[in-house]
């Protein structure tokens, strides 16, 4: 296993990641809420730790990957109750949709994904251990609450201080009666008509949201374990009181390290359904592939914020067609594709290019750095592709031979990323806009060259030019050879 650093966010700085169990790495990922689509800020999520996952195993680390599924809470409720449909129907048809939208923005599945209504017991264990030493308590309207003043070290995620929250919140937070402390939070609520409710100690009722991922990761994971991710938006409240509830059940440190993944920003505000600048996943898939919107996360540090654009996507696409391009051009090459055929895993983990890469992504995850070492890898597999007029056929063959490693390295090291892994003309034949009212289909594509190739028969070298020029108008570049003519979209 070779050693990486990450940034801790609890720390606020970057640490050599040192595990609980040598070589085994316990990663535990906030999830989705299944009451809708998801969207982009969730796609960031996947991609990121996905990523993430991929690049520890191929430095040998054994990594066992939890994302849990909030199957049950308030927004889960309202929605069935307005489909008229039970929560499971609606839980089922989103979680569908969910690991639908993952395998398509090339996700692999986590080794672990817990659903909520599945750890009530252990919820409910967690909750009795609380009360008894002191944490929770019992309120007049039947709910049991976390009390955040007896955690001495409440606020040690976020950095904010309970005090100073509690003056900053004296005029603008309506104390309720059924709390001791305004900031104290809901670890189970009392049933209400027409809602899911389990049997308890406290009487019939259902989890608060923050609990399920302390009973989930705990329980899958071990009271301690080794890294903790989710967006940006989950550090305060719920990662906080996520460590408040295990620490105060357990008396154990809860994480090691805790991991945020930045914000998605649309034209420069974060993005949200009460803005109107809220994308689902498929509302975006519906006008750029899946592998341009992974290109578009992946090109961004997972930490940093990002701002979504179709011009963004668009600069996404472009540069993907960089990669494809190159691999297209081994393709072409009889010698450089043998030897790409050839390239065993031993030549590729032992390349420059690949310690390059690494060290990239041994330094935070630094995706951005990484994909510099792949743009510098192209340039050089189009220099060895490079036909010189007055070089040898020897020296020509060496140079292919070369091209065919780089390429092999290339689509490794993209691979780790997610990427790189279509054949060339698949990707580039693929509509960069499939939404687009004038984006042709590959039948009226193949009209228009078999047209062309009729006019150049015919010697009409002007109808000829005139169909060469309406397809570029329409996005197509032919690209004319001796083995024929092919096509791909302009970016």
């Amino acid at each position: 296993m070779k050693s990486f650093v990450l940034y801790n966010s609890e720390l606020r700085r970057k640490v050599e990641f040192a595990p609980l169990v040598s070589g085994q790495i316990g990663l535990y990922v906030c999830g989705m809420t299944v009451y809708d689509y998801c969207h982009i800020g969730h796609a960031r999520v996947m991609v990121a730790f996905d990523y993430v996952v991929r690049f520890l195993r191929s430095q040998g680390w054994q990594v066992n990957y939890v994302r849990n599924i909030t199957d049950i809470d308030d927004k889960i409720i309202k929605r069935a109750n307005e489909n008229n449909e039970t929560i499971g129907e609606l839980t089922t048809r989103f979680i569908d949709a969910m690991n639908e939208d993952a395998a398509r923005l090339g996700c692999l599945a986590p080794d672990q994904a817990p659903r909520a209504t599945d750890f009530i017991d252990q919820m409910q264990g967690m909750i009795g251990s609380l009360i008894n030493k002191g944490h929770a308590y019992n309120a007049e309207n039947g709910d049991v609450y976390y009390a955040v003043d007896s955690f001495e070290k409440y606020g040690r995620l976020s950095g904010r201080k309970l005090d100073d929250m509690q003056a900053g919140a004296s005029e603008r937070v309506d104390v309720e009666t059924d709390k001791k402390n305004p900031f104290d939070f809901v670890l189970w609520k009392a049933a209400k008509a027409n809602e899911p409710a389990w049997q308890s100690p406290w009487g019939n009722g259902r989890p608060g949201w923050h609990i399920e991922c302390s009973a989930m990761s705990t329980c899958c994971l071990g009271n301690t374990f080794d890294i903790h991710g989710g967006g940006g938006d989950l550090l305060f409240p719920h990662h906080e009181n996520e460590i408040a509830q295990s620490e105060g059940a357990t008396g154990e440190t809860y994480v090691n390290n805790w991991m945020h993944v930045g914000f998605v920003n649309v034209d420069g505000e974060k993005m949200s359904k009460s803005l109107g600048n809220f994308f689902t996943i498929r509302d975006v898939m519906q006008k750029f592939t899946p592998e341009v919107i992974r290109y578009f996360i992946v090109s961004s540090h997972y930490r940093s914020p990002i701002n979504f654009s179709d011009s963004a996507l668009k600069d996404a696409r472009q540069s993907l067609s960089r990669f494809y391009l190159a691999l297209k051009e081994v393709d072409n090459n009889i010698i450089a594709k043998q030897v790409m055929a050839q390239v065993n895993s031993e030549q590729i983990q032992a390349h420059p290019w690949t310690e390059r890469f690494n060290q990239a992504m041994s330094d935070d995850f630094n995706t951005p750095e990484a994909l510099a070492v792949l743009f510098e890898l192209v340039r050089e597999i189009n220099r060895a592709l490079k036909h010189e007029q007055f070089r040898n056929e020897a020296i020509l063959a060496e140079q292919h031979r070369e091209a065919g490693l780089l390429g092999a390295v290339l689509k490794y090291l993209g691979g780790i990323l997610g990427l790189l892994q279509q054949q060339p003309d698949v990707f580039l034949k693929a509509s960069a806009d499939e939404a687009s009212s004038n984006g042709l289909s590959e039948d009226e594509v193949l009209a228009g060259i078999e047209a062309r190739k009729q006019a150049k028969a015919s010697k009409d070298f002007a109808a000829a030019d005139r169909i060469r020029q309406e397809l570029l108008e329409k996005g197509i570049i032919l690209e004319d050879s001796k083995a024929g003519t092919t096509w791909r979209r302009a970016d």
